[in-house]
C-alpha cells in the first residue's frame, strides 16, 4: 500500500485452517478440530480489522477444503463461521477462493450463500464440472473469479478455448462481475520462461511460466473487453498445434503402452513363496538391516558433479571420484555390519531429474525452480512426449558397487508414479498413459539390473500417496493405475530377485490395502517422523505378509537416537508384525544429513537390531 500498489491480502480461511490441521500428539481420536472454531474466529476478526484499517479494499480467504467430500456438519461450519465474520467483513470486497478440483453441488450452494462474501474463485481447469453449476445457478450481483489459466502446469494456455469459456460465463454473471484469473496461485509453476536459455525453441514455444501466465490472464481480460489483444502477446503462446506437434516429436511409438490395461501384471508366485526363495539365496538374519538409498552429499561430492557438468574435469576423473565415494560408503556399511547395502547415490542430483535426464520424452530447465516444502526447491522435469529408455541408466554404478562387497547390494530406482507426480506432465493424453510408458522404461532397467547380478532392487514410490485425488469418487481409479504401473516394473523378474519399494512424506493408513496390492517383496516406509501412526493399521487387524521396514528413526532431524530408543521402536513393531517379515531401517534416505550424524545413528540402529535378535533367539 505504501508503495502505491493496490494489493489483496490473502489468508487461509478459518474452516480450511482447522480442517487441514492435525490434532496434537496424545489428543483423543474423537477430538473435533472444528470445536476450535469459536476460539480462532476472534483472531480472524482482529486481523481483518487491522487489514481494513491499513487500507485494504479487497481481501481473499482461501477455503480449498470446499472441493473435498464434506459432510453436512463440516459444511455448516462454513455457514456459521462467515455469519460470525459478517459484520467484520462489512465494507470490504471479500473473495473466497477454491481450487484443485470440482466443487460438489452441496458445497457450491454453501459457498454461494456465505454471508459477507462478494466474490467466489473457482478452478475451471481441474473443475470442469463446476462450470455446469455456475451456468445452472449463480447469485446475482456477485463476482466470479474464473480460473481458466492453469496455475499448476507449465503449458501455454489455449487462449481461444479459454475466451470461449469466459464469453459463455459473461452472459450469466454479467460483464462487470466476471474476473479472469488463474486456477490457483502460481506457487506451483516456475517463475519466468525468459530465464530459460537452453530449452529447445520449439518446446519453449509451448510453455508458460508464472510471468507468462500473468500475460495470458491480462490478454484474456482485454480480449473479453473487446480489444483484439491476443495477437499482440510477445511470447509464443497458443497451443493450437500442440497435440499435432507432440506426435511429430514422438520418435518412439508406444502401442505396447496402450495395451497394458488388459492385464494385472502380477508376478506368478505369491509373496510368501518368493520370500522363501529369496532367503535361500540372500541368507539374511532375522530383523535384517538396510538403509533407504542415499548417503550424505558432501560439498566435495557436489563440486565434482558440478565441475563434470561444466566440463571442467574429464569423464575419467569424474568416474574415478564417484567410484571412490561409493567405495567409502560400502566400506562404512560393512564396518557398521549392515546386512543389505546401498551404493549411496553419489552420482545423482535429484531422484527424479537423474532418471528424466536419461529417458526420452523429457526436457529440463536451468532456472525452473519450484518450492517443494519449507525452503527446499526442486526443478521438475517437463514430460513433453512419449517416454522410453534408450540405454541402461544405473547398471554401471550398481554393478561397480556390488563388485566391492560380498553382501547384497540394492539397485536403486525411482518408480514411475513418483517420476510422473514430481514432473510437469504433458496434458494431451491421460496421465495414466504417460505413467505406463515410464513403467515400461523402468521395467527395462529392472531386468538389466537383474541380468547384471543385482539380487535386490528398490523401486521408490515416495509420491504415490501424494497424487491421490481430493475427491473420493476419483481415488479408486488413480490407485488402480498407479499400483498397476508399479507392478509392471517388476513383472519380469525371477522369484529369487527381491523387489523393495520405499514410501515417505505422507500418511499411508488410508491406502494400506493399495500398498499391499503393489505386491512388493519388501516395503520400507516412513514411520518415526509421523509418530508411528503407521503401526495403528496393523493393531487394527490389517494383515501384511510381505517384508516391511517401518522407519526406526527420523532422518529429517540432526538428533542422534540411542540404541535403547530404537530397540523400543522395534519392540512396538514386533507387537503387531511377525519377526520374520520385519526389517530395520531409517525413515528415509540420508542425503540431507552429515556423516557425524549418520554414522552414530546407524551404529545405534544396528546395535538395536542385534540386541533384539539375541533376545528373540533366547526366547525361542
Amino acid at each position: 500500500m505504501q508503495l502505491g500498489v493496490d494489493t489483496v491480502p490473502v489468508l487461509v480461511g478459518p474452516v480450511s485452517y482447522l480442517l487441514l490441521s492435525k490434532p496434537a500428539k496424545g489428543v483423543e481420536k474423537t477430538f473435533s478440530l472444528l470445536s476450535l472454531l469459536d476460539k480462532i474466529l476472534p483472531v480472524y476478526k482482529e486481523v481483518i480489522s487491522e487489514l481494513k484499517a491499513a487500507g485494504a479494499s479487497w481481501i481473499q480467504l482461501d477455503e480449498p477444503t470446499l472441493v473435498m467430500d464434506l459432510d453436512s456438519h463440516k459444511l455448516k461450519a462454513f455457514t456459521e463461521a462467515y455469519s460470525e465474520l459478517e459484520s467484520t467483513l462489512s465494507g470490504l470486497n471479500v473473495l473466497v477462493e477454491t481450487y484443485f478440483a470440482d466443487i460438489p453441488a452441496e458445497a457450491f450452494k454453501t459457498l454461494t450463500s456465505l454471508k459477507g462474501v462478494t466474490a467466489y474463485g473457482l478452478d475451471l481447469v481441474r473443475g470442469t464440472k463446476t462450470l455446469d453449476l455456475v451456468k445452472a445457478e449463480f447469485p446475482k450481483g456477485k463476482y466470479l473469479f474464473a480460473g481458466v489459466v492453469d496455475g499448476r502446469n507449465i503449458w501455454a494456455n489455449d487462449l481461444s478455448s479459454s475466451l470461449s469459456t469466459l464469453e459463455s460465463l459473461e452472459s450469466i454473471v454479467g460483464k462487470d462481475k466476471l474476473v479472469v484469473s488463474t486456477s490457483c496461485s502460481l506457487l506451483h509453476t516456475a517463475v519466468d520462461l525468459v530465464n530459460e536459455t537452453k530449452l529447445d525453441d520449439e518446446i519453449k514455444s509451448w510453455l508458460a511460466f508464472a510471468a507468462q501466465k500473468v500475460v495470458e490472464v491480462n490478454a484474456l481480460a482485454k480480449a473479453l473487453a473487446g480489444k483484439n489483444f491476443l495477437t499482440k502477446i510477445s511470447f509464443p503462446c497458443p497451443l493450437i498445434q500442440f497435440a499435432a506437434e507432440l506426435i511429430c516429436l514422438n520418435i518412439f511409438p508406444f502401442p505396447q503402452a496402450a495395451g497394458l490395461k488388459g492385464s494385472e501384471h502380477r508376478r506368478a508366485t505369491n509373496v510368501s513363496a518368493r520370500l522363501d526363495a529369496q532367503q535361500k539365496k540372500l541368507n539374511l538374519p532375522i530383523l535384517p538391516t538396510t538403509t533407504i538409498g542415499s548417503f550424505p552429499q558432501t560439498v566435495e561430492l557436489r563440486r565434482v558433479r558440478r565441475e563434470y557438468k561444466a566440463k571442467k574435469i574429464s569423464e575419467e576423473e569424474y568416474i574415478k571420484a564417484i567410484k571412490e565415494e561409493i567405495k567409502k560408503v560400502v566400506e562404512l556399511q560393512e564396518e557398521l555390519d549392515i546386512d543389505v547395502l546401498v551404493h549411496g547415490e553419489p552420482e545423482r542430483n535429484d531422484m527424479v531429474e537423474y532418471f528424466g535426464e536419461q529417458l526420452s520424452g523429457f526436457a529440463f530447465t536451468v532456472n525452473g525452480w519450484v518450492q517443494s516444502y519449507g525452503s527446499r526447491c526442486v526443478k521438475p522435469p517437463i514430460i513433453y512426449g512419449d517416454v522410453s529408455r534408450p540405454k541402461p541408466m544405473t547398471v554401471y554404478w550398481s554393478s561397480a558397487a556390488q563388485s566391492m562387497t560380498s553382501r547384497p547390494m540394492k539397485g536403486m530406482l525411482t518408480g514411475p508414479v513418483t517420476i510422473l507426480n514430481w514432473s510437469f506432465v504433458r496434458n494431451d493424453q491421460p496421465r495414466f498413459e504417460t505413467c505406463y510408458q515410464i513403467a515400461l522404461a523402468i521395467k527395462d532397467e529392472v531386468e538389466d539390473l537383474e541380468k547384471a547380478g543385482i539380487n535386490v532392487i528398490q523401486i521408490d514410490e515416495a509420491a504415490l500417496r501424494e497424487g491421490l485425488p481430493l475427491r473420493k469418487s476419483e481415488q479408486a481409479f488413480y490407485l488402480e493405475w498407479a499400483v498397476h504401473s508399479f507392478r509392471i516394473t517388476n513383472i519380469g523378474v525371477q522369484d529369487t530377485t527381491q523387489i523393495h519399494t520405499h514410501m515417505c512424506y505422507s500418511n499411508f493408513n488410508d491406502i494400506i490395502h493399495s500398498i499391499i496390492d503393489m505386491d512388493a517383496d519388501v516395503i520400507t516406509i516412513e514411520n518415526s517422523r509421523s509418530d508411528e501412526k503407521l503401526l495403528s493399521v496393523f493393531r487394527e487387524g490389517v494383515k501384511y505378509g510381505a517384508g516391511i521396514g517401518p522407519g526406526v528413526y527420523d532422518i529429517h532431524s540432526p538428533r542422534i537416537p540411542s540404541t535403547e530408543e530404537i530397540a523400543d521402536r522395534i519392540n512396538k513393531m514386533l507387537a503387531v508384525l511377525e519377526k520374520n517379515i520385519l526389517w530395520v531401517n531409517p525413515d528415509c534416505g540420508l542425503k540431507t544429513r552429515k556423516y557425524p550424524e549418520v554414522k552414530p545413528a546407524l551404529q545405534a540402529m544396528v546395535a538395536a537390531a542385534k540386541a533384539l535378535r539375541t533376545q528373540l533367539a533366547s526366547a525361542k
